[in-house]
């Protein structure tokens, strides 16, 4: 197999995360990430490559193609992702004399062929995601998790890697308005996927062409919930899950959603769950 050194594959600097690790101290079986990387700038091209295992590809910036078993060869943006499955024959990378950002995570076992049966279907084609600081913060947790070695957190980038999927495969369903309800299900996702910025509801409103008291209305109806109330609850979701599966501390990860104020983030958090953030970690990750 060829061996690509860095300067190969980027000018720039390269992060690559191997799993090595004890597989018998794993307790999940059924999905294993074996790598993943982030490749800023990448200027190599694959001509004739054949993977052994899944990787699913992000591209943040700059364009390029992807082309499989001889196909139609696909333009790649921006805000594309595809993904590069065993026993295939792939050319694929950036264009002549140009480059693109890359995020990539390579995985094996029975899960993705549930997952192939069931919701990721075109696995050939080139599709779309929103690029924003949500998706790229999923994936750097992602990369942290795998960075530190330990096996159950190598249990938990998998558990991640699930939704993280699956919400690359809807991000690209039904781009139009669709249907009403499917159109307020696309509202929500789209707020759904903006807790680690500062909510911007004239900015939400506008990208869905509605008007700030539409958006509003809608997120009541859907919830029950006033709209700030409702972005607080997917906030306090969102920290159960950082509280149970990282080791940040109740101050990065109230500052990572947007809370500026450790105090008053553990106050909303205990609202609205019933204990503090400390309390539920020593109580619920026990």
């Amino acid at each position: 197999m060829t061996k690509y050194m860095d300067y190969m594959i980027s000018s720039r600097p390269i992060r690559t995360f191997n799993c090595v690790v004890d597989s018998s101290k794993q307790k999940i079986k059924s999905l294993t990430v074996i790598n993943a990387g982030h490749l800023p700038g990448r200027t190599l091209q694959r001509q004739e490559a054949i993977f052994s295992a899944w990787a699913f590809v992000v591209i943040t910036e700059g364009s390029g193609y992807y082309q499989v078993n001889g196909g139609v060869r696909q333009k790649v943006e921006a805000g594309n992702w595809f993904c590069l499955f065993p026993n295939a024959v792939y050319n694929y990378g950036p264009d002549d004399d140009g480059y693109w950002d890359e995020y990539y995570f390579a995985v094996e076992g029975d899960r993705v062929d549930e997952w192939q049966e069931n919701w990721l279907s075109s696995p050939s084609l080139v599709h779309k995601v929103t690029i924003d600081d949500a998706l790229l913060h999923k994936m750097e947790m992602m990369f942290m998790l795998i960075d530190s070695g330990i096996p159950s957190n190598l249990d938990r980038v998998a558990m991640s890697l699930e939704p993280f999927v699956y919400e690359l495969v809807t991000a690209g369903e039904g781009n139009g308005q669709g249907t009403p309800r499917t159109f307020v299900l696309n509202v929500i996702e789209d707020l759904s996927r903006k807790l680690y910025l500062p909510l911007d509801p004239n900015e939400i409103a506008n990208r869905h062409h509605i008007s700030v008291s539409t958006l509003r209305r809608i997120v009541h109806e859907y919830s029950g919930y006033p709209l700030n109330e409702f972005i607080h609850r997917l906030k306090a979701a969102e920290a159960r899950d950082i509280l149970l599966n990282t080791e940040l501390t109740v101050k990065e990860i109230g500052e990572s959603l947007g809370y500026k104020d450790t105090f008053y983030f553990s106050r909303v958090f205990k609202r609205i769950t019933g204990v503090s953030p400390t309390s539920y970690r020593n109580r619920i990750g026990q």
